[in-house]
């Protein structure tokens, strides 16, 4: 699976002479840094130290090797943050999570959304538009094969009641939070506080305005959802990190219609299942674990009462968003 580093073409052009010495510049001294947001190759990072923010471009010696949102990275030069200054991103640190997706389930061009995060919020609004209950287990997927807590925040509550969507994912030990428009924010900030977490979600589900209340000078751009399709209008363009005056850090990615799973293995998902791995040892070679293998283990699981079969249907739900996408 080949990534791609959208922002490559906003750099120099990569000389193709071979390197004079083998001496390497010492970066003992460089400056720990958090990238919070990028524009056409320009890299915004704040400091670690006083939280200064700082502009900085990628240094030559990092070649290809892409450079996102959430990255902690070392800076030298120019890192006064006055206007004009420059600085550059010499190193990359090694990453502890990195959210994935392709832009279809046949794209070989896999494509880091965020990295360093440790929660996945996925939003998504109760009416206005719709929940689609698709996107939201493929986004599930993608926080399990990174390795991140997943949250769910259903928005919107004032419009539609949350008791279904609340009872699918409550088998999977899947944490769900609710707000409604102008009402009491104190769950969510309680599941945000010290983490990192990124949120995902159509357009028009109220990230934005969410973002805007957790951080009141966040200013993001909020969109209206289109009373024909029921689709929202995306406002947000790029990632921004925004630390939040609680503790933590927040990340705000631009709606998505689609999240692309072709980067994530069967044997990968069920790892974040520790109870169904077990079982699924026993299960015949080259078992995929759906309802239709023959022997699989995990209906013997059910069968023995090991397993429960609300959990066992709930994760297969999942896996099958593997191979069926929802109408985006």
């Amino acid at each position: 699976m080949r990534e791609q580093d959208e922002h490559a073409q906003f750099e120099r052009p990569r000389r193709h002479t071979k390197p004079r010495t083998k001496i390497r510049p010492n970066y003992d001294d460089a400056d720990t840094a958090r990238v919070v947001t990028i524009d056409r190759g320009r890299y915004t990072v704040t400091l670690d130290d006083d939280g200064r923010t700082v502009t900085a471009m990628k240094s030559r010696n990092l070649g290809r090797k892409g450079v996102v949102v959430g990255d902690e990275v070392r800076v030298v030069g120019d890192v006064t943050g006055d206007e004009g200054s420059l600085a550059r991103i010499v190193e990359v640190t090694p990453r502890r999570t990195v959210l994935r997706r392709t832009a279809d389930d046949d794209d070989p061009i896999e494509r880091i959304i965020v990295a360093n995060a440790d929660q996945l919020v996925i939003v998504a609004a109760l009416a206005d538009p719709p929940p689609r209950a698709g996107l939201i287990d493929r986004c599930l997927v993608a926080a399990f094969d990174a390795g991140m807590e997943p949250l769910v925040c259903l928005t919107k509550s004032d419009l539609g009641s949350p008791d279904e969507i609340v009872a699918m994912f409550e088998p999977l030990g899947v944490r769900v939070v609710v707000t409604r428009r102008d009402g009491d924010l104190d769950d969510i900030r309680e599941a945000l506080r010290d983490r990192v977490s990124v949120l995902v979600g159509h357009s028009g589900v109220g990230k934005s305005t969410l973002v805007n209340a957790l951080v009141p000078d966040a200013n993001r751009s909020v969109s209206y959802v289109n009373a024909v399709t029921g689709r929202g209008r995306h406002t947000s363009t790029s990632a921004i990190s925004l630390e939040l005056p609680f503790g933590g850090w927040i990340i705000d990615t631009p709606g998505i219609r689609s999240f692309g799973l072709a980067h994530v293995e069967i044997d990968d998902l069920i790892k974040a299942f520790p109870d169904l791995q077990d079982v699924t040892r026993d299960c015949p070679r080259g078992c995929l674990h759906s309802a239709t293998e023959p022997e699989c283990a995990l209906d013997i699981a059910v069968a023995d009462g090991t397993l429960s079969l609300e959990r066992v249907e709930s994760f297969r739900r999942i896996l099958a968003s593997m191979n069926q996408k929802d109408d985006y």
